[in-house]
């Protein structure tokens, strides 16, 4: 029976085949900051990497002033190689986009008092491009030298991915494209 990493690492929790966990697993997606500083940690042969992401909603008021709305706090768990390249890219303060599953993790806390937390456990993550700008570098493998292709896009033998003359875009078809855009707080 495959056991999921989170699981496997709570007292007392009920460990599902990976057919039933998929099941039941709640797909989620949050564009927002990440608040805290993040935190390694390894069991075993497993890496965790763990921080807080904040969502801000704004909205604009009668008068046409942006007004703040709700906000919604996760703790994000990044496992495996997922965790190598989040560690080495982003941090506290960082605008980022994080695809995962949402979940409920309760616990004891150090005062025996009962809690929960609402938690997402990360499929994807990276930085929110409206937001930032970045540069994409390939991970070595994990068990030694040289970089991972992607198996969409060619690799060339210095690791850099080569020119595919998709640059070549027709700035008519983007104004069309702009100005079919509906506003944000639509």
């Amino acid at each position: 029976m495959a056991v999921s990493g989170i699981a496997a690492l709570r007292p007392g929790a009920h460990i599902t085949s990976e057919r039933e966990s998929a099941m039941f697993e709640t797909p989620f997606t949050i564009v927002g900051n990440i608040v805290t500083n993040p935190v390694r940690l390894r069991f075993g042969d497993q890496e965790l990497f763990k921080f807080r992401v904040a969502s801000n909603s704004r909205r604009r008021s009668a008068g046409g002033t942006w007004e703040p709305g709700n906000s919604l706090y996760v703790t994000v768990n990044c496992w495996g190689n997922l965790a190598r390249g989040v560690s080495a890219s982003l941090g506290k303060g960082d605008a980022v986009v994080v695809v995962g599953h949402l979940y409920t993790n309760e616990y004891e806390d150090k005062e025996g008092v009962r809690r929960s937390s609402v938690e997402v456990r990360a499929t994807a993550v990276g930085p929110d491009l409206s937001r930032c700008s970045a540069k994409v570098e390939l991970l070595p493998k994990a068990g030694g030298a040289g970089a991972a292709p992607d198996a969409d896009q060619p690799v060339a033998p210095d690791g850099e991915r080569p020119d595919t003359g998709d640059d070549d875009i027709d700035e008519s078809e983007v104004a069309a494209l702009e100005a079919e855009a509906l506003p944000l707080s639509a």
